[in-house]
């Protein structure tokens, strides 16, 4: 007899088969020959988001920074330039400052120009483990809807706010066609390090020279955006890391699940 998970499995992949990729289902043409494990582990593959927490490509590093956009984003553009270096902003709708702002529309147009990544941190945010599957909808859907407007771009990758995740906003997520991603080190300015704590961890992390670096920083701290971004690139620099956006460092996905013509400034430009 099966256990009642695998019917249940079962019954979803009769449905979910066709839409999954052909690298996945290839081995087993037919449904049967899967065991119960790999039968549930495909349903949640295709039912649940995947989280990515470390880059796959060697030698790389994503500086990330959330919270955005904020009135230190173009500093942190402009030190990113000195190194060659590019970026991912998660940004949130309405968090330190509402999205639509004019100067906010300009420093999210200024980093998408220079090649940095756009990425979602959801509307306001709000910790998803605290929401309902309608509200993680809206607070996804406001932003993607912000950043079509203004870029013409809808994000692969979605960060959830504080890292808080749970099955029910992994499923929201993956219906919105988006992966979730957090990180492997955190520069800790969020949480009260100083600059010089925050300089003293991304030193221990360089001289332990991981494979891989996905690190967590905030744009809305003065001190990371003009002290220690500095610092960072130059200590990770000198052990030869290449750096890169999330999407690149995750083997060279695909940042934008969308791209259109940004639209034009009018009434609903607001929060």
């Amino acid at each position: 007899m099966f256990a009642t998970s695998r019917v249940l499995a079962f019954s979803l992949l009769a449905t979910l088969a066709s839409a999954l990729p052909a690298n996945i289902t290839a081995r087993a043409p037919e449904l049967g020959d899967l065991t119960e494990d790999e039968a549930l582990s495909l349903v949640e593959r295709a039912t649940l988001a995947p989280v990515y927490s470390k880059c796959t490509t060697p030698n790389t590093v994503a500086i990330t920074f959330d919270d955005g956009p904020y009135i230190y984003n173009t500093d942190i553009v402009n030190t990113l330039k000195q190194y060659n270096a590019k970026g991912t902003f998660f940004v949130n709708g309405n968090n330190y400052e509402c999205i639509y702002s004019t100067a906010n529309e300009q420093r999210l147009k200024t980093a998408y120009n220079e090649g940095h990544q756009i990425a979602s941190h959801t509307w306001g945010h709000l910790d998803w483990t605290t929401l309902s599957k309608d509200q993680l909808r809206s607070e996804m859907a406001r932003t993607d809807t912000a950043l079509t407007k203004i870029l013409g771009v809808k994000p692969t990758f979605v960060r959830p706010p504080y890292g808080n995740y749970n099955a029910a906003s992994r499923e929201v997520a993956a219906e919105n066609g988006q992966d979730i991603v957090i990180w492997d080190f955190d520069s800790g300015d969020s949480v009260g390090k100083s600059a010089q704590q925050s300089k003293d961890e991304y030193r221990k992390v360089a001289d332990q020279t991981p494979s891989t670096i996905l690190t967590l920083n905030h744009e809305t701290y003065e001190s990371t955006a003009k002290d220690v971004l500095y610092y960072a690139l130059k200590v990770l620099q000198a052990k030869h890391y290449n750096f890169v956006t999330v999407a690149e460092c995750l083997g060279g996905k695909n940042p934008y699940l969308t791209k259109t013509t940004p639209g034009k400034r009018d009434s609903t430009w607001k929060c």
